[in-house]
């Protein structure tokens, strides 16, 4: 059976944009999954990426461009501007981090729940009420967005350096314990073509 250890961003926009296919792909193979959440500035920081704001204005423009092409082709509505974006990631990343610990819900859902919230919601992730409310509507216990703080402090910087460790530089990336790599929404499908044989 393969594993997936899913590295992403739950302020990545190309990470909302993989919605629940990893789910699905997983499913198909009887693969499992590892959530991963992780720092992407200190990512960047660590890997010779730039962050958003210094990036030329070329690749600014063009990141907006993709952003909406990306929209279209997967049918998730996003603003490409969302009015809580950047925002501290941190505290959605330990809940979906004490969720995975605690068990008994829909991971996926909430991952997506948590990316959709800030990417087509409007809201700013960051705060408790929009975090609980992603845990529950995902079958977790609200509380978790509390309880789960000092294993989401210990967890969320070992999975900054796990990442580093696997050869991970962006989000979101997916790495199979044959030590394949897959970086970006748009190589789910070769991840799945990966895990069926044929790539």
């Amino acid at each position: 059976m393969a594993h997936i250890d899913y590295f992403f961003s739950t302020i990545s926009p190309f990470t909302y944009f993989a919605g629940t296919r990893l789910e699905e792909i997983a499913a198909k193979h009887g693969a499992t999954i590892a959530y991963k959440p992780l720092d992407i500035q200190a990512l960047f920081a660590r890997t010779g990426g730039t962050p958003l704001p210094q990036r030329h204005p070329s690749r600014q423009a063009y990141r907006l461009q993709e952003i909406a092409r990306t929209s279209k082709k997967t049918g998730l509505p996003v603003n490409p501007k969302p009015a809580h974006f950047p925002t501290n990631p941190a505290p959605s990343s330990y809940a979906i981090i004490a969720a995975q610990k605690a068990g008994g819900g829909d991971l996926g859902k909430l991952v997506h729940s948590i990316l959709a919230a800030c990417w087509a919601g409007e809201k700013d992730i960051a705060h408790d009420a929009v975090i609980k409310t992603c845990l529950s509507e995902a079958g977790f216990d609200p509380a978790l967005a509390d309880t789960g703080l000092l294993a989401g402090a210990e967890t969320y910087p070992a999975n900054l350096e796990d990442a580093i460790e696997k050869g991970v530089f962006g989000a979101p990336t997916y790495v199979v314990d044959d030590g394949a790599v897959f970086w970006g929404n748009d190589r789910l499908d070769d991840l799945d073509a990966h895990l069926a044989g044929q790539l």
